[in-house]
């Protein structure tokens, strides 16, 4: 299971800070990815990864590469709407312990739990501490926002398939799984806040602001973005 990313990828996100000499500095680098495949109509596949690397030299002086000394893999299958997760599979690629790989098994416990609210809580109780892999069950954390994000792609890419352009929340049905999942999860979505009132209203939801400044740069109308095929 290769962890692609280059240096590259990462030095663009999040560059080194001012004034830090990263040839003398970096001591060590954590990186997360997690991916979101839509398979079919009612299903979503996240894969996710977590590496650790040592700079080339710090722990071998000859080693001109960085050192990998963490790296989990975790594959999780989702049904939707439900966000049930229906198959896990947790492989420890690279450890720091002959037993390390014992605990894989454990992760398909993740079957059966949702990854939505209250998944965070479970996955502590299930894997915190001595019950999981430290690293694995970090990456788990991270993974659980990225299914929800997709969501939006996710009926993105079924209202096209069906004709409907790409306002994936243009009928009322829609915009109420929007407020209902989104609902007190930021200061954006805050149950008393415009958010909330324009949806519980009817109202357009509001252009993503991402989505305005491609158009824009592209020199298209982004008010066309709802009904683009």
């Amino acid at each position: 299971m290769a962890f692609e990313p280059s240096a590259a990828v990462f030095d663009e996100i999040a560059p080194h800070p001012e004034g830090v000499d990263p040839a003398d500095e970096l001591i060590h680098e954590r990186a997360y990815v997690v991916r979101a495949y839509r398979k079919g109509t009612s299903t979503l596949l996240l894969r996710g990864a977590v590496r650790d690397q040592k700079p080339p030299g710090l722990y071998v002086p000859t080693d001109p590469e960085p050192l990998t000394v963490h790296h989990m893999v975790v594959d999780m299958t989702i049904e939707v709407p439900s966000l049930e997760i229906v198959d896990a599979r947790a492989v420890l690629e690279t450890h720091p312990h002959a037993a390390c790989p014992r605990i894989e098994d454990h992760y398909r416990h993740l079957i059966g739990l949702s990854i939505a609210r209250g998944f965070t809580h479970k996955v502590r109780e299930l894997f915190g501490g001595p019950r999981g892999c430290t690293h694995t069950t970090a990456l788990l954390q991270a993974m659980a926002p990225v299914a929800i994000q997709s969501m939006w792609s996710f009926r993105v890419a079924q209202a096209r398939e069906s004709g409907q352009g790409s306002d994936a929340f243009a009928n009322p049905e829609a915009r109420q799984r929007a407020l209902m999942m989104n609902m007190n999860t930021c200061h954006i979505w805050a149950e008393d806040g415009e958010q909330v009132r324009a949806v519980m209203n009817n109202e357009p939801m509001e252009i993503p602001v991402w989505i305005v400044n491609r158009f824009e740069k592209l020199g298209l109308d982004p008010a066309s973005w709802r009904n683009s095929d």
